[in-house]
C-alpha cells in the first residue's frame, strides 16, 4: 500500500510540474490500458467546470393583493385564474411586450433581508396573468421581477415580507 500511495504522490506532483506531459502521458497509457482512470477523471472534471447545473434566473418578487380584475392579459376573464391561485404579473424584464402572458414559471425564495423569511424548500409554479406597471392592485414593491399574488407569495415565503430574492425559470 505505501508503494501505491508513493506511486500517486508522484504522480500529483508531475500533474503540477507539468500537466500538459502528464495527460498527454496519460492518453498514451490509455492504449496500455495501464491507467485508464487518468482520462475518465480529466473528463468529469472538464465536463463539471464547463456545465453548470442549474438554468434558472435571479430576481426579486414582491406581492400584490386583490382586486386582481381587470389584467393586462385577458381583461375581465376570471378563468385566466389557474384553480390553486398560484399566479403573478410580470415585472418589466419578463413582460416581453405581454408575450408572456400564459406564461408558466418555476419559483423558488432564495433569500431575503429578514432571515428565516424564505421556505427554500418550497417550489412553486406560477402563470403570468397581468403586467405589474398597470396591475389594478399595486405590488408590495415597486421593480420586481415577478409580482406574485397574495397566495403564491405566501407559499414560498413569509407573508409579512414586502420582497424576497427569488430564483425562477420558464
Amino acid at each position: 500500500m505505501l508503494i501505491y500511495n508513493n506511486s500517486l504522490r508522484h504522480q500529483l506532483v508531475c500533474l503540477l510540474r507539468n500537466p500538459r506531459h502528464f495527460l498527454l502521458k496519460s492518453v498514451g497509457e490509455m492504449s496500455k490500458q495501464q491507467h485508464p482512470w487518468r482520462l475518465w477523471l480529466f473528463t468529469i472534471f472538464f465536463l463539471a467546470t464547463i456545465f453548470h447545473p442549474s438554468f434558472a434566473d435571479v430576481g426579486t418578487a414582491a406581492q400584490y393583493s386583490p382586486p386582481y380584475l381587470p389584467t393586462a392579459c385577458s381583461g375581465n376573464d376570471a378563468s385566466q385564474f389557474p384553480t390553486n391561485n398560484l399566479f403573478a404579473a410580470a415585472g418589466d424584464g419578463i413582460w416581453d411586450n405581454g408575450a408572456s402572458c400564459g406564461r408558466q414559471y418555476l419559483v423558488r425564495c432564495i433569500s431575503a433581508a429578514t432571515p428565516g423569511t424564505c421556505n427554500p424548500s418550497q417550489t412553486i409554479q406560477i402563470r403570468i396573468v397581468d403586467r405589474a406597471e398597470t396591475s389594478v392592485s399595486r405590488p408590495s414593491t415597486n421593480g420586481a421581477t415577478i409580482i406574485l399574488s397574495t397566495t403564491a407569495f405566501g407559499a414560498i415565503a413569509n407573508p409579512s415580507a414586502a420582497s424576497v430574492n427569488i430564483e425562477f425559470q420558464q
